[in-house]
């Protein structure tokens, strides 16, 4: 698939405007006609090894470890058990996150799975992971992020009572306008905005963990006693404890998405990476320390919101001040995931597989603002028309086939391409231990909710009608033809 260089075709004499001194504020990567400035428009490297940790460590930790890390203490069946598999998640999360550290220094493109799995496997199956995150995947998380945001936000208004439904998508919908509209905006702004939020959900984890641990110091440990009691570990809940805790990791792939934009990236890709995730595991597993700590087993399964319960526990009042903590907490999530996912479109759209506006730069902003907004309307329609946790469950195992295929595909690069640069370079057990992690997982997601599972693997497969349609065939529907801007290049090519 030849990769696309031009993203603004020449006017031709029919389309010219009046007005030739006037600037089309979009251009893609580098186009040298049209009238481009002499600065070559191109997303630029702003980001720096602080910025990189922001985006993975403030996308990792979203709501779910503050308001409700209980299932896998009920499917581990005992606290010692649950704070291992935490553990043993955050250890197999760094595996997959080390062998993307590889990827992402060896091919420095942005676009993360998408990007490694062409570059290994070729259009077809790259194609097949880019269809699947596009229709359904990423509107579907960002939407439940965005949900999670309008409900707590709202929740000091209106405590006690509930939030009505209503009010709670329109708070989403706000919510989720700012993020786009940051963006789109300012590639500085949102990393910068990404950075405070980030610190604010470390010092919201800190206010749980410092007293927590005080008091563990203090004596506190009759919570702890029998925790590895054997009557109580579920040794066939297990697998289903580590699937949680592998989803309540995922993220750490995001800065893989922007490699293009980061400063050094040989440096700072596995630093951040690394980093960010010993970062997260400290944080997962002492906060899960200093709840056990204040709640028993059972209060804390029977909490709806965990962080609540602890604040009232110890803290009073200062609960009201806990939903806050957790709606910026899902907004730093849905920025950092938008911001990140925004790249693979613009690749994607780059290498020929999308229409070609959504290659285009903002010729001031520097943002790639077709490809920030691309996701806005499919979004909100999901968001009031959809089922959306119904289509994440039938996408969610996707997830991590895709990345499974994309680390096989570092294994396999070894022996096609050794020659390869691998300024960074793990040992070859890391990545076939976290390979056939995801494709435990995968067959996991099989077993327990075939249905589902089904379901979602017949929507993925709508890609391969998709790809030959839009992509392969040569007579493509005309309205594709010119989005994407393949009909007038064919012109061009005839005329010359």
């Amino acid at each position: 698939m030849p990769r696309r260089t031009v993203s603004v075709p020449h006017p031709t004499k029919d389309s010219t405007p009046s007005n030739s001194g006037e600037k089309d504020p979009l251009k893609s990567n580098g186009d040298p006609s049209a009238g481009a400035p002499e600065e070559k428009v191109e997303l630029r490297k702003k980001v720096t090894l602080l910025r990189g940790i922001s985006i993975i460590t403030g996308t990792i930790i979203g709501a779910g470890i503050f308001i409700s890390p209980k299932g896998i203490l009920k499917n581990s069946g005992s606290v010692g058990m649950s704070l291992v598999v935490w553990i043993a998640c955050g250890i197999l999360s760094l595996f997959g996150a080390l062998s993307y550290a590889e990827l992402g220094t060896s091919i420095k493109k942005s676009g993360g799975h998408y990007t490694y799995i062409l570059e290994a496997f070729g259009p077809q199956v790259a194609f097949m992971r880019m269809w699947v995150d596009m229709i359904a995947i990423r509107p579907a998380g960002l939407a439940v992020i965005a949900l999670a945001f309008g409900r707590y936000i709202l929740e000091p208004i209106f405590m006690p009572c509930g939030v009505p439904e209503i009010a709670i998508k329109l708070a989403t919908t706000i919510g989720l306008t700012a993020v786009m509209y940051l963006n789109s905006m300012s590639v500085s702004w949102t990393a910068r905005i990404q950075i405070f939020l980030t610190f604010s959900k470390l010092l919201t984890i800190a206010i749980i963990i410092v007293p927590g641990v005080y008091l563990l110091f203090k004596g506190e440990t009759k919570n702890f006693e029998n925790a590895f009691e054997v009557n109580t570990i579920h040794l066939s809940g297990l697998p289903l404890a580590f699937y949680s805790g592998m989803f309540a990791y995922a993220g750490w792939f995001y800065l893989n998405f922007v490699t293009e934009e980061v400063e050094n990236p040989e440096r700072t890709v596995p630093l951040a990476i690394c980093i960010s995730m010993v970062i997260v595991m400290i944080c997962y597993t002492m906060t899960n320390v200093a709840y056990y700590t204040v709640m028993s087993a059972e209060e804390l399964l029977a909490s709806d919101a965990v962080a609540v319960t602890f604040a009232e526990k110890l803290m009073g009042n200062f609960s009201v001040a806990v939903p806050v903590f957790v709606a910026l907490s899902c907004f730093g999530s849905m920025n950092g995931c938008l911001f990140a996912i925004s790249r693979m479109f613009f690749v994607a759209s780059r290498e020929g597989q999308l229409p070609e506006v959504l290659s285009m730069i903002h010729i001031r902003r520097h943002t790639p603002l077709p490809a920030v907004i691309v996701l806005y309307p499919i979004t909100l329609l999901i968001l009031f028309l959809g089922d959306i946790y119904s289509l994440l469950n039938f996408m969610s195992f996707l997830r991590w086939l895709f990345i499974g295929v994309a680390v096989i595909g570092l294994i396999y690069m070894r022996y096609t391409r050794p020659d390869m640069p691998r300024p960074f370079k793990v040992p070859i057990f890391i990545p076939a231990v976290f390979s056939l992690t995801c494709f435990f997982m995968v067959f996991l997601s099989l077993y327990s909710d075939p249905i589902n599972t089904g379901i979602g693997f017949a929507i993925s497969l709508t890609g391969i009608p998709a790809y030959y349609i839009f992509i392969h065939c040569e007579r493509k529907p005309k309205w594709f033809q010119k989005l994407s801007g393949q009909r007038l290049q064919k012109m061009q090519m005839a005329k010359a």
